[in-house]
């Protein structure tokens, strides 16, 4: 198994990682660099075939690290309907576009206000697409707590997004093209 074919394809993910749990872009540049250089050293002892979890653990460790040093302790512990705002050609029209931006800038500051317990739940489920096993495995808690733990983030969410006159009722937690972009190239 080759470093490099482990691991760079999750670059992206680290980052959106990283940039979740800092709210720093920068921090999370520094933190994913961090993540891949103890990787590096330690790729060694990587036995599994789930890169992506383990890279991502890493990322997690270093993360929460960095917010015991810099930050105060944060450590605190519906669908979208792309058929209703589509045109016949399938692409938005641009007042449309334009709307989705809006509501996609919503739901972002809503999941970033978010506890970091949740906020990284969230994150991991919504974004990068982690199944609960996974998310477990990685936060080293059990199933039904991350089940938990996503259930009380969606029902914050909700709450937040409810008080947004702007948002529209089937825009409600589509978080799949709210990725934050690090610029890393997988």
């Amino acid at each position: 198994m080759n470093f490099e074919e482990t691991l760079l394809p999750h670059l992206n993910a680290a980052y959106n990682l990283a940039r979740w749990l800092t709210r720093n872009p920068d921090d999370a540049q520094d933190i994913v660099q961090e993540a891949y250089l103890r990787a590096f050293r330690f790729f060694g002892g990587f036995h599994g075939s789930d890169g992506r979890s383990w890279f991502l653990t890493i990322v997690r460790n270093i993360s929460y690290t960095w917010l015991r040093q810099n930050k105060s302790l944060e450590l605190v512990t519906t669908e979208f309907d792309d058929n209703l705002y589509l045109n016949e050609s399938g692409a938005p029209d641009p007042e449309t576009s334009q709307v989705l931006k809006s509501q996609s800038e919503i739901v972002l500051a809503a999941v970033d206000q978010l506890p970091l317990e949740f906020r990284e739940v969230i994150v991991l489920r919504e974004l990068e697409e982690l199944s609960y096993k996974e998310i477990s495995h990685m936060l080293n808690i059990p199933i039904g707590t991350v089940m938990s733990r996503l259930a009380r983030a969606r029902k914050r969410l909700q709450k937040s997004l409810g008080k947004q006159e702007s948002v529209s009722p089937h825009t409600s937690m589509h978080l799949s093209g709210c990725t934050q972009q690090s610029g890393y190239v997988s």
